[in-house]
């Protein structure tokens, strides 16, 4: 386990509770909340401030640092809304990537290097048209300067980024919760609890049927939901070759399995497929958006290696027999929230063309 993995683990412990280490960053937390107010303040009092893009917007985030699962649910609405009969375009930030002052824009197999792992996963799995930049409102006129069609815009991330107004904000969570409720560097929180209320949809991320974690503010609509993943499929990366999650079992369960993943939460990942009966004996953990080489694998033995299709995005030039990748698919509590958000979006749109973005 590399040391920034073993740093990052340790902070989460600490924003479990308030502790030592709490007490110390008090200090800077205020500070935190202090720009956090005055960043929102700005975008409230002065509209021009921000972009109003001239299709609706729907942002996922979190107020959480690190994954809390907002990439399957940026699937399964891109996925969802295009069968409701929206042309979906997503918006990302492109971590990790030096994007430069223009924004990238593509459709389709993207190399991870060029727009960033998660937004490379997007475009491969939905096909929706994709654009990077830190500037989220850049990316969205650029979208949607490429691809007219366009009629809905979704960004990957982007809850704090408030230069892009929105029409609906979707809030994802995991077992966190809130922390321990404090703000940087003293909690894990970008803002306090008190966002949960403003948002239009909360999602929780369950593991194996956990109970979710305790909110102390659920969104003023009501409108919350868990969310679970469940493995359907897995692809061998060398060969191409797909099979059935329980025909993969069936084959491959009694085999010396280990697990890699480069993700927000790797632990989430493992944990996942020991709930699925698998005995794993070896995980590696690694920093989220690590850029994967040969030498990541060199410590894992001849047996097969799972990994996340995020990670895969950024081993398909290793060619190496061993890797796995493990497709998941969300399973919502309220199957037909995204329907129910449709209409609602719809409504809005219809209602108030100039809705403001900043809540």
């Amino acid at each position: 386990m590399s040391v920034r993995v073993r740093l990052t683990n340790w902070l989460h412990r600490q924003w479990q509770k308030k502790g030592w280490f709490s007490v110390l960053m008090r200090p800077l937390s205020v500070l935190t909340g202090f720009f956090v107010r005055r960043k929102r303040q700005r975008y409230e009092n002065d509209p021009h401030a921000s972009y109003r893009s001239p299709v609706p917007v729907i942002v996922v985030g979190n107020i959480i640092v690190g994954g809390a699962g907002k990439t399957p649910v940026v699937m399964a609405l891109t996925e969802q809304l295009r069968a409701l009969g929206w042309t979906p375009g997503i918006v990302s930030r492109g971590y990790g990537v030096d994007i430069g002052p223009a924004p990238r824009v593509g459709q389709g197999q993207l190399a991870a290097t060029q727009f960033g792992d998660e937004p490379a996963l997007l475009a491969t799995q939905t096909q929706a048209p994709i654009a990077v930049h830190p500037r989220r409102a850049l990316a969205t006129q650029a979208l949607l300067q490429t691809f007219p069609a366009v009629d809905l815009i979704i960004s990957d991330d982007g809850l704090q980024h408030l230069a892009l107004q929105r029409d609906m904000e979707v809030v994802v969570q995991d077992a966190r919760g809130v922390g321990n409720g404090l703000l940087l560097p003293a909690g894990p929180l970008r803002e306090g609890p008190e966002r949960l209320h403003q948002a239009d949809w909360l999602i929780s991320q369950v593991v194996a049927d956990q109970p979710p974690p305790a909110t102390p503010q659920a969104p003023e609509s009501g409108r919350s939901l868990t969310m679970s993943l469940r493995p359907y499929q897995v692809e061998h990366l060398a060969s191409g070759r797909r099979i059935d999650w329980a025909a993969w079992l069936t084959e491959y369960r009694h085999q010396d399995l280990q697990a890699l993943a480069a993700i927000g939460q790797p632990a989430r990942f493992f944990t996942m497929l020991r709930a699925c009966g698998l005995q794993l004996s070896r995980t590696f953990p690694l920093p989220d958006h690590a850029a994967l080489q040969a030498q990541d694998f060199q410590g894992l033995h001849e047996g097969p290696v799972l990994i996340t299709r995020k990670d895969a995005v950024k081993c398909q030039h290793l060619n190496d027999p061993r890797l796995w990748v493990v497709d998941v698919q969300p399973v919502f509590s309220r199957p037909d929230w995204i329907a129910e958000l449709d209409s609602l979006l719809r409504e809005r749109r219809s209602t108030s063309p100039s809705l403001p973005g900043v809540q």
